[in-house]
């Protein structure tokens, strides 16, 4: 179907809930191609979650042959890939039992509704306390537990339960603590806020205040996790573990796929029948999902991720010397954030412009989420693509 058609089809039948200038139709490793032939080097990779490059072969061999085989059996059965990959994610992490999902907001969701199960039968506490400036998702649960006020404009009443703390200040969160307090959530790398790692003060500092209150220590590894930062999850930067943690994004490397993961001695909180998902671990997307984790173990992809990522960022602080634009460099592995203060619409669009496909984050930022497979060579070019950007202003 040619493209005008496609186009008009979309403007009559979808509804237009973003601002979209392109249609891609193919992409391999850390390009993607139009539907006109055009080639871009994308250092966006779906929001994080084409962590392997796009059309990882191992993932679509795995796709394929699942596809011949099975592709969905309900969860009132058992099928051979979910336990897997389940034991694959405690491996990779702190060794607790998962929960299957379709997308970030739905592990949120879990891992809210988790925190007041265990609360509402510990005292009746049921209040969470969230970080300004995160995000963590766009349902109406999630997003009450967005410190980003502006997604839930217009749709509110917000869910009640929740209230907000200062990113990286732990006096800001010791003082909202009380006696309906169940949880505490956050993201070790804000995404969405602008590429903020915490701080290892402020998250062991938070370990120890849950630890001290009876409370529950909950992390949002949905962009941060699955390898983005050079570690499986990110948190264990800082050498300490959550009660539970949401993964989403790169779990599938495309293919819709969610869990969320909580400790062992937690197993019993959630019972049968009170949290569901009609496609939450489908062979299909267990498949692609065992394949992501073949990947880190046998190809050397996290070791990547670090070594690619600290180039990466060495030379944009070598490029912050000579244009003044760049405030600041941050980030951990291959999530990085370039803080170009009130030129952030200009930097994108400069970027657009070169067919360098980057996001943004916060109100000042270029985020950068490239393949964590990517060569020196792909971040040359990214690097060159980017300084010509930063010529244009």
């Amino acid at each position: 179907m040619d493209k005008k058609t496609l186009l008009e089809m979309q403007n009559e039948y979808v509804l237009c809930t973003y601002n979209r200038d392109t249609m891609m139709v193919k992409g391999e490793g850390s390009y993607l191609w139009d539907i006109d032939g055009n080639r871009y080097l994308d250092f966006t990779m779906g929001i994080g979650v084409c962590n392997l490059g796009h059309c990882h072969p191992r993932v679509t061999k795995a796709l394929q042959e699942q596809a011949a085989k099975l592709l969905h059996v309900s969860n009132l059965f058992y099928n051979e890939n979910q336990p897997q990959l389940a034991a694959q994610i405690a491996k990779h992490s702190f060794g607790g039992k998962v929960f299957f999902a379709n997308s970030g907001a739905e592990a949120n969701e879990g891992i809210i509704k988790f925190a007041r199960k265990w609360g509402n039968a510990h005292g009746g506490r049921n209040e969470i306390i969230a970080m300004d400036n995160s995000f963590h998702g766009r349902t109406l649960a999630t997003l009450a537990a967005t410190g980003r006020s502006k997604y839930r404009v217009g749709f509110q009443p917000d869910v009640q339960g929740f209230s907000f703390a200062t990113f990286n200040d732990l006096d800001s969160v010791k003082k909202l603590i009380g006696p309906k307090t169940c949880a505490v959530m956050c993201e070790p790398v804000q995404g969405e806020g602008g590429v903020i790692p915490a701080t290892k003060e402020f998250l062991t500092g938070l370990r120890a205040l849950c630890d001290e209150a009876g409370i529950l220590l909950l992390f949002d590894e949905v962009q941060c996790g699955m390898g983005r930062t050079g570690k499986p999850f990110a948190h264990q930067y800082y050498g300490i573990e959550p009660d539970a943690m949401s993964m989403a994004k790169a779990l599938g490397n495309g293919v819709p796929l969610a869990a969320f993961e909580v400790q062992q001695k937690y197993a019993d909180v959630l019972q049968p029948g009170m949290h569901a998902s009609t496609f939450g671990g489908t062979p299909i997307a267990c498949a692609a999902g065992l394949a992501v984790f073949d990947a880190f173990d046998q190809d050397g992809v996290l070791d990547n991720a670090v070594k690619m990522g600290a180039y990466l960022r060495d030379r944009l602080n070598a490029l912050k010397q000579n244009y003044p634009v760049i405030k600041d460099v941050r980030g951990l592995g291959c999530m990085i954030g370039v803080d170009v203060g009130d030129q952030v619409k200009k930097v994108f669009a400069a970027c657009r412009a070169l067919n360098f496909l980057v996001l943004t984050a916060g109100e000042t930022t270029i985020r950068l989420m490239p393949a964590l497979t990517i060569t020196k060579e792909i971040a040359d070019e990214a690097l060159v693509l980017f300084e010509k950007a930063l010529k244009t202003l």
